[in-house]
């Protein structure tokens, strides 16, 4: 080695080289440092003074074709608006079904805070059972009535077999995707959009004749309005009865295949918004009732008619095609007489068993 060489070479009988770097209580310090920040790391949220405070949340369950309205648009504005109000950070909980399925699965214990369900009926079924005060949705804005929207058909691009209204549905050699009106509350608005087409224009037999061609036709059914419109884009069918919100958007994108043909004579269906008290904690009572406000306020309604619901102030509709004899459950004496009479008297008694 040279004679400015550092390097040291340990001969036997030397003793251990030892590290004199840190002192003997430091050399665990490394540990330490990141044990401890660690622990911060977890705590952070919780402690007094803290910026970084956890997300609240909010649990809503709804019907299939709001899943993009609320959670895209909608909800957005309002954790905006709470941001900038409270200075805290809200976030949406949410699951979308067919609208019976979601008032069964509340009724088995879900821990839903806000229901917006796609008929009252439902809302009355979570009543009678004792999950909410009976009408207390009433007690909300518009009777609970968050938006609406129309009944129409899709048909294949062209409409190549002619279909003009829901009396045309009944013609030999049609096929219709309908949804299951066990388990969507779609179905049920449908069998009241096409029995009360044939009302208004020639009284009950009109009605019953227009309801067992439309169902004499039916070749697919599905859980919901939004699986049933996934059969007809998977090829099954001519026609689909469904909502008007679930097209309008890709109608606009150019994402539709198929074409909107709005009958003379529909139903607006109205949804309706429940609030689950026994699964609201007392400390976001509070914030669940701002949100549930907030759906009637003119920003909430306007994002609604950006994702194609029409709003229930008539006076922003203006962009939406004009029905010529639109008509609401509110005509056929409301969603319990509707039921009994039109959904369980002629379509389950008489037209499905004739189909059978």
């Amino acid at each position: 080695m040279g004679e400015g060489s550092r390097i040291r070479t340990r001969r036997e009988g030397d003793s251990p080289a030892r590290d004199t770097s840190f002192p003997r209580w430091a050399r665990g310090f490394p540990f330490l440092v990141v044990v401890a920040t660690l622990f911060l790391y977890a705590v952070w949220p919780w402690l007094p003074g803290s910026k970084a405070a956890p997300a609240r949340t909010i649990v809503l369950y709804g019907f299939s074709i709001l899943g993009e309205a609320l959670n895209e648009g909608v909800f957005p504005a309002f954790q905006r608006r709470w941001k900038a109000e409270t200075g805290e950070h809200v976030e949406l909980v949410s699951s979308y079904g067919g609208s019976g399925t979601v008032t069964n699965q509340i009724l088995l214990g879900v821990p839903a805070e806000l229901a917006l369900l796609s008929l009252e009926l439902d809302a009355m079924k979570l009543a009678d059972a004792g999950i909410v005060p009976a009408a207390s949705w009433r007690s909300l804005p518009k009777n609970g009535i968050v938006n609406r929207t129309p009944f129409v058909i899709l048909v294949r691009p062209g409409n190549p077999r002619g279909i003009r209204d829901f009396e045309d549905l009944g013609a030999s050699g049609i096929r219709i995707v309908h949804p299951d009106p066990l388990t969507s509350g779609g179905a049920n608005w449908a069998i009241v959009a096409e029995w009360g087409a044939g009302f208004r224009s020639g009284g009950a037999d009109a009605g019953r004749r227009i309801l067992s061609g439309v169902w004499r036709n039916v070749v697919a059914q599905a859980a919901s309005a939004r699986a049933a419109r996934t059969q007809f884009e998977n090829g099954f069918g001519d026609a689909l009865i469904t909502y008007e919100q679930d097209v309008l958007r890709d109608r606009e994108s150019g994402r539709l295949l198929a074409d909107i043909v709005y009958p003379r004579r529909t139903i607006l269906s109205e949804h309706t918004l429940v609030e689950i008290g026994r699964n609201i904690p007392a400390a976001d009572r509070k914030l669940v009732e701002a949100f549930a406000n907030f759906l009637w306020t003119d920003e909430a309604q306007d994002e609604f008619a950006r994702y194609g619901f029409r709003s229930v102030r008539e006076e922003r509709n203006g962009a939406f095609t004009r029905i010529e004899d639109p008509f609401l459950i509110s005509d056929f004496g409301g969603w319990k007489r509707a039921k009994k009479e039109i959904v369980d008297a002629v379509w389950k008694k008489e037209i499905m068993k004739e189909s059978r």
